[in-house]
């Protein structure tokens, strides 16, 4: 994952609602949950949901099907990993390792 791709993730992920958002997909697992369930948690006005979804749908972190006449919200498991692996990547890289002589 690159640079930029992992900055604008987290950008998204910045947001209160976007991230409470993203968390209880989390939650639900690989069947999503659908976005009536989300407005209801929220308790916020469809259109708002729906801009904060198309963030999220814009990074990659959610994709969106639809399910005869229910839209399933469903987080992307393989963006967030490459998210975190880019963050641990080079983890302690450049600690400095102590001296076994001393």
């Amino acid at each position: 994952m690159q640079l930029e791709m992992v900055a604008k993730a987290l950008k998204e992920l910045g947001h209160p609602t976007r991230l409470f958002i993203f968390k209880h997909l989390v939650k639900a697992g690989n069947q999503g949950l659908p976005v009536g369930e989300l407005q209801k948690q929220l308790e916020i006005p469809a259109s708002t949901l729906s801009h904060h979804i198309s963030a999220l749908v814009s990074v990659g972190l959610l994709q969106q099907n639809r399910e005869s006449r229910t839209l399933m919200c469903i987080a992307q498991y393989d963006v967030l990993e490459g998210i975190i692996q880019y963050l641990q990547d080079e983890c302690c890289i450049n600690s400095v390792k102590p001296d076994a002589n001393k």
